[in-house]
């Protein structure tokens, strides 16, 4: 075998499928019974609100022109920053 040819090489390929599925369903597993995927989206919404609520006129400038550029998500619903 020559070091140094390229076509001497043995192709090795891996299918991560069946240990993505696995790595999904352990996750969900350690969530637990309990967790609720629809009131953890309504108190990320709730903690999103919170945190833009309140602000002075200039923070509001700054907080509208980052959303319009898509720095951040805006208000609607299933927002997210474009970039």
């Amino acid at each position: 075998m020559n070091k140094e040819d390229p076509t001497d090489l043995i192709p090795f390929t891996i299918d991560l499928t069946f240990d993505e599925a696995r790595r999904r369903a352990e996750v969900v597993a350690a969530l637990g019974p309990d967790w609720d995927p629809v009131s953890v989206l309504q108190g990320e919404d709730e903690a999103y609100t919170l945190l833009y609520s309140g602000l002075d006129a200039e923070q509001q400038r700054t907080y509208d022109l980052l959303v319009a550029a898509g720095v951040l998500p805006g208000r609607e619903p299933g927002r997210e920053a474009s970039h």
